[in-house]
């Protein structure tokens, strides 16, 4: 397809820098959403921009008013979790921001139709875990319904796909698959906390640790401090 377009919910991690890449990669000019929702830090948003910049792209900052708290994510008075343990497999963790996936999605199919764009691509995973009940296969195809019956586009016939490519991957694959597409790693941003470098104790740092570890990489980030 000729100048195919896409929206790319870019967040600064590792996960959506990768989708962003692979989106790249299959020759879509890709538009890059970056929400600003109140969230602990700015790290994460700045790294993001970086990530946009570095693949020359479109991009816009979207601030959002999700300070109902709700979220360890939100809310310092929170928490956050340090560790990952078997527990943490057995409910939804407190780093959960309700409904952000919907949310996300739902502004991000806004502006593929009004882009024009044939996909949105998130970089949601479901192998390591997360435990977000908004990154399972299940909601994804819940909400490829909503962008065809509640769009103009959906009901006109020009279906946008809602592509989540790294749904079944873990992090050491996912890893791989952004080493190969040359995704500069060093520009994102894994951990919960905002510091200058990664706590490493939050779960978030566990995986990104445990990730590179099985890909047989070094994170460039922990190089670089």
């Amino acid at each position: 397809m000729a100048n195919k377009k896409c929206i790319v919910l870019l967040s600064g991690g590792l996960d959506s820098a990768t989708a962003l890449y692979y989106a790249n990669n299959l020759g879509y000019e890709c538009f890059c959403l970056i929400f600003d929702y109140a969230q602990r830090h700015k790290k994460e948003i700045r790294s993001a921009v970086r990530v946009a910049k570095r693949v020359e792209c479109g991009y816009k900052v979207i601030k959002l008013d999700l300070t109902h708290k709700g979220s360890a994510l939100l809310d310092k008075k929170l928490k956050l979790p340090e560790h990952h343990n078997a527990d943490m497999e057995k409910a939804i963790p407190s780093t959960y921001v309700p409904a952000r996936n919907t949310v996300f999605l739902s502004i991000a199919l806004c502006y593929a139709e009004i882009f024009k764009a044939q996909a949105i691509f998130i970089g949601a995973n479901v192998v390591d875990y997360s435990g977000y009940p908004d990154c399972r296969p299940e909601f994804f195809d819940a909400f490829k319904k909503v962008a065809v019956l509640g769009t103009k586009s959906g009901a006109t016939g020009k279906k946008i796909r809602i592509i989540a490519p790294l749904i079944d991957l873990n992090k050491a694959e996912i890893i791989k698959l952004g080493w190969k597409l040359k995704v500069p790693y060093g520009l994102t941003w894994s951990c919960y906390k905002g510091g200058n470098t990664p706590c490493g104790e939050c779960d978030s740092c566990f995986y990104r640790r445990k990730g590179f570890k099985e890909a047989g990489l070094i994170d460039p980030l922990m190089v670089k401090n």
